[in-house]
């Protein structure tokens, strides 16, 4: 899948966040820039949520900022 695509939805490329960091196919960068719009994506649904407007019932966010730090070299 194309660096394009995999922006547009990270959630239809990866089942996780985990598994941008498995993908071999990616550099460092191209990862974070996915993670990143993860991220993005995880902080307006829950702005949706809040205003009662319900998405996916699954929440990355946590995930997604573990992976990020990981990405990084500050896991523990």
């Amino acid at each position: 899948m194309k660096l394009e695509a995999i922006l547009q939805d990270p959630s239809k490329a990866y089942e996780n966040p985990e598994d941008v960091l498995n993908d071999s196919n990616l550099t460092h960068d191209q990862k974070k820039q996915v993670l990143d719009q993860w991220e993005y994506d995880a902080l307006e649904l829950q702005v949706a949520t809040e205003e009662n407007m319900p998405g996916p019932e699954q929440d990355y966010l946590a995930d997604i900022l573990e992976a990020k730090k990981k990405l990084n070299g500050d896991d523990e």
